[in-house]
């Protein structure tokens, strides 16, 4: 028997919910359209998704092949990441002006452009060119899959398709790092930019079936290419400074006039976006009660994410010596566990506030992260799973109920909108997320290692026997005795770096900790009570309406 939240001809809510394209598709395909459109929203996240995280364990790979260090080999996550959350911005003009089938299908077919370019990318620039292509993209499917999902299920099912959207979210993080150390074990960490390409022509194929026209006949609005221009600037100086001031320092005047453009070009955004007619990111959705504090969590949440999956497999590549396979086996369990628990936290969302949901997993990632910072050179890669799978667990209660708390609100009209707001917030603080912690992880191994060197002395008994060990077993092989001596202190200066390494990891754990526990303040701010829809929120701003 067929429920009547099945049944669009039996379900009036449902169908006044639905633009007309929607309602034409499930008058064609039946009740099964529902699932036809989810299959595409899915696999077209699935395959713009896989190579934001199979990088992260080529990484080791890519910089022995270019000869490159790790504040530069960040920027194949980074600019990838920054790159996507600019484009999310034009999704919802995308969407007004060419249609959900054409934005879909022509966004999946320039990444697989990107895929085909980095098979061949000869040098490390052009690489980075590649991602940051392959991210503009990327950038506007995510809150594409999202506009779908909200269009095929009713009102009282949104907490629902958050969580099986998010389900074909967490199949990228949890397969791609391990198809992708298995690649590269097997082959080369160019073969990674094949992962995506069957993925994207299936997922072609059905957007050009299943998903809708453009709805209305009549001009097309205008684009607010001020504020992408604005927004761009931003994102850029702001990472591009942070990053150069790790290297160069912060005074120099490159880095502060990155960081002063950065600042300006912020202002100008919010000011421009405020007065213009038809804005890019629609700011008045902040002003909406508990949408601001929603957006301070997914932030968090987005450099959570990205950030400790940065960091887990880059740890267990270079402290621990794993291989690129055994890397994102350590992810697999974790993304798994995930798929598992937003379901479920999706169909709480429906029916309880969403704060008690979003409180306990914070919470729980933050204590994941606790964790974490006990890592060392002998950690049990089974161990160092199950931490992972904490916090992942965690971060599977978050992101259904954050999503549907914010766009629960939202008219129909403003839906576009509110999906493209929130990825926006949620990748910045993923692209925030990898560059801080690559920055704070190499000023931290900077720190650890003047400490530890300038307590290797000749009063320090233990680096003395050390140096007299090494020196002993040279001899023994028939090195000459300077030899030995030169030998023997290149060891301990090898140590001294890879303990500074690992303390510094610990250190970043740490700091990812303490941000979590803080995110608990605007978590709590988003309300106890269940979130009702709005009537309606004016398409122009004031000043301009004036």
């Amino acid at each position: 028997m067929t429920s009547q939240a099945d049944n669009p001809a039996a379900s009036p809510p449902v169908m006044q919910q639905t633009s007309p394209g929607i309602a034409a598709k499930f008058a064609e395909f039946g009740p099964a359209y529902r699932w036809f459109a989810v299959a595409t929203a899915m696999l077209g996240s699935l395959a713009t998704l896989l190579p934001a995280t199979v990088i992260n364990v080529a990484i080791p790979e890519i910089m022995g092949a270019y000869g490159i260090g790790q504040d530069q080999a960040q920027w194949l996550a980074t600019g990838f990441l920054a790159a996507s959350t600019i484009t999310m911005l034009a999704n919802a003009w995308m969407v007004h002006a060419f249609g959900v089938r054409f934005t879909f299908v022509a966004a999946i077919a320039c990444f697989s452009v990107g895929s085909i370019g980095g098979l061949v990318a000869p040098s490390i620039d052009m690489l980075i060119f590649v991602r940051v292509f392959q991210g503009a993209a990327a950038g506007l499917i995510t809150p594409l899959s999202m506009l779908i999902m909200f269009q095929v299920f009713p009102p009282d099912q949104r907490g629902r398709a958050m969580g099986i959207f998010s389900m074909g979210v967490v199949m990228a993080p949890a397969l791609g790092p391990s198809l992708g150390g298995l690649i590269i074990d097997a082959l080369s960490w160019r073969y990674i930019f094949f992962l995506e390409l069957p993925l994207s022509f299936v997922a072609i194929a059905l957007g050009t079936l299943f998903l809708t026209e453009r709805e209305t006949d009549g001009p097309r609005d205008s684009f607010d290419w001020t504020g992408l221009a604005l927004v761009s600037i931003f994102v850029t100086t702001i990472l591009v400074g942070l990053t150069e001031g790790q290297d160069r320092g912060w005074h120099e005047n490159f880095v502060m006039f990155c960081l002063i453009t950065s600042g300006v070009s912020l202002a100008a955004f919010i000011w421009w976006e405020l007065v213009v007619e038809k804005p890019l990111l629609h700011l008045r959705l902040f002003m909406i009660k508990g949408y601001a504090p929603a957006a301070a969590v997914t932030f968090v949440f987005g450099a959570g994410l990205y950030g400790s999956t940065y960091l887990a497999p880059l740890f267990l590549q270079t402290v621990q010596g794993s291989t690129a396979l055994s890397a994102g086996l350590l992810l697999m369990p974790a993304g798994f566990t995930m798929a598992v628990v937003f379901p479920i936290s999706g169909a709480m969302a429906d029916k309880v506030s969403p704060r008690r949901p979003i409180m306990i997993g914070v919470a729980i990632f933050a204590l994941s992260c606790a964790l974490l910072t006990n890592v060392d050179v002998n950690t049990p890669f089974l161990v160092m799973t199950i931490w992972v799978i904490i916090g992942r667990i965690g971060l599977g209660m978050v992101m259904p109920s954050i999503q549907a708390a914010s766009l629960a609100r939202l008219p129909l009209h403003l839906i576009s909108q509110g999906s493209g707001a929130n990825n926006f917030v949620r990748q910045m603080g993923g692209a925030f997320g990898i560059n801080l912690t690559a920055i704070f992880l190499a000023q931290r191994t900077q720190f650890f290692s003047d400490g530890l060197t300038a307590s290797q002395t000749a009063d320090n008994t233990a680096t003395m026997e050390l140096l007299d060990i090494v020196a002993g077993l040279l001899a023994n092989a028939g090195l000459p005795e300077l030899t030995q001596s030169a030998v023997a202190y290149g060891f301990l200066g090898q140590m001294v770096y890879f303990k500074a390494y690992m303390l510094a990891f610990r250190d970043s754990f740490y700091l990812l900790t303490w941000v979590f526990v803080l995110t608990l303040i605007p978590a709590f701010l988003i309300g106890k009570d269940r979130p009702a829809p709005i009537e309606a929120i004016p398409n122009k701003s004031p000043a301009a309406a004036k």
